[in-house]
């Protein structure tokens, strides 16, 4: 792309020392703002994607992708289940629930709480409960134990352990001599998952057909809950399933219940890239600017230049490979501390966080800063800013190779 001359000319000029300092603070500070723009937007889109990961993985992992309830109690949802399998491929598995909600009390505290009456052999396949058990297992769920599955935040604020009774209040009452009290039951702890503050403080699990009993139903399910290939098809794959008994079955999916979080994600996302981009989009003005004061400072050497029979284009090329050093420069600098960044931020903050006791991380719906680097956003981020570097260096470029040589030496 550059002559062999114009390379070595450009390269002594940068590398020379000026007569303008000025122009060179001018050049260090575009560098600098060129390596902090790419280093500071590639661990932030790092962090995003931690968080749109974080989403998909935990909560998505635990609420369910998509469901259709009945207005009746499903005896035979096992036949209902494999047909919405075969029916549609982006279905991966299936699994009866029975939900209720009610409130937990145990040691004199309170708390609400959603209860989802599962059977332990097919939560499995559609939930990551199981993987993310600190204490017992999903299978301790035996029909007829009336036993429960708690998340990690529940268990801490009713001071609850492996072992322990809690009884569980529903808020349909039942008419009794002594008048209508609420309905309750003791169940027993048999594990504990810790998966996100948000879901671990809200979401137990029981036994289906304790579910059932506790609802005075008949054995089955009121709903069934799919996994699917991808969770985009989600809204799809509902109406599709409910389409196989239409008068009752009713659809529904996560972007109804989290599709807001999700979508501020994304829009976070967006709006903090084109932000950060602008750092290095002024970082490419200085670029302009220092190779324009440069060129205004060489007047005297492209004239003799010229006078020896240097064409205007290479001119050209002695100025834009000046600017094209100062991009490379800071883009790859910038690329490597990014990556770095991106790839520590969590551990370092998470190490500031547990050592300063900040708690900087309770608002989120995780306890600590996700990070998850891409390659494309790296390679996207890094070919932009050695774009806007080059562009950067047309103008001064195209204005040094017009200058006149009698013009400028006879002023000098």
């Amino acid at each position: 792309m550059f002559r062999p001359l114009a390379l070595f000319i450009g390269l002594r000029y940068t590398r020379a020392e000026r007569s303008n300092r000025f122009i060179s603070f001018i050049s260090l500070i575009s560098m600098i703002g060129l390596t902090l723009g790419v280093a500071v937007l590639i661990t932030v889109l790092s962090v995003m994607n931690g968080f749109d990961r974080e989403l998909k993985t935990r909560i998505l992992g635990m609420v369910p992708q998509a469901t259709v309830t009945a207005t009746e109690v499903i005896g035979d949802w096992e036949a209902l289940a494999d047909k919405i399998k075969t029916e549609d491929p982006q279905v991966v598995a299936v699994a009866p629930f029975i939900q209720l909600q009610g409130m937990l009390t145990s040691n004199g505290q309170v708390a609400g709480i959603m209860v989802t009456g599962v059977d332990p052999k097919y939560e499995k396949n559609v939930s990551i409960i199981n993987e993310h058990m600190t204490e017992g297992s999903i299978d301790t769920l035996k029909s007829g134990d009336f036993s429960i599955v708690l998340g990690e935040e529940m268990v801490q604020s009713l001071g609850l352990t492996i072992g322990d009774k809690v009884t569980l209040v529903l808020p349909e009452a039942s008419p009794s001599p002594a008048g209508v009290i609420p309905r309750f039951k003791r169940f027993t702890l048999t594990g504990i998952f810790s998966i996100s503050p948000e879901v671990d403080s809200i979401m137990a699990f029981i036994p289906m057909n304790d579910a059932a009993k506790l609802l005075r139903l008949p054995s089955g399910a009121q709903g069934i809950r799919m996994k699917l290939n991808d969770i985009f098809t989600a809204p799809i794959a509902a109406q599709k399933a409910a389409a196989i008994a239409p008068d009752q079955l009713y659809p529904n999916d996560w972007t109804q219940t989290h599709g807001n979080l999700f979508g501020a994600i994304q829009m976070e996302k967006a709006m903090v890239g084109l932000l950060l981009f602008l750092i290095i989009l002024v970082a490419a003005f200085n670029i302009v600017s220092s190779l324009v004061m440069l060129v205004t400072d060489k007047k005297a050497d492209i004239a003799i230049l010229k006078t020896f029979g240097a064409s205007p284009r290479l001119i050209t090329q002695v100025f834009m490979v000046q600017g094209v050093v100062i991009g490379v420069i800071g883009t790859v600098a910038g690329t490597i501390l990014g990556v770095i960044f991106a790839l520590t931020i969590s551990d370092i903050l998470g190490f500031i966080n547990q050592s300063f006791g900040l708690h900087l991380f309770d608002a989120y719906f995780i306890n600590y800063l996700p990070s998850q680097l891409r390659l494309v956003d790296v390679a996207l981020i890094t070919g932009a800013s050695f774009v806007l570097s080059f562009l950067a260096t047309i103008y001064p470029a195209r204005r040094a190779a017009k200058i006149q040589p009698a013009q400028t030496l006879r002023y000098e």
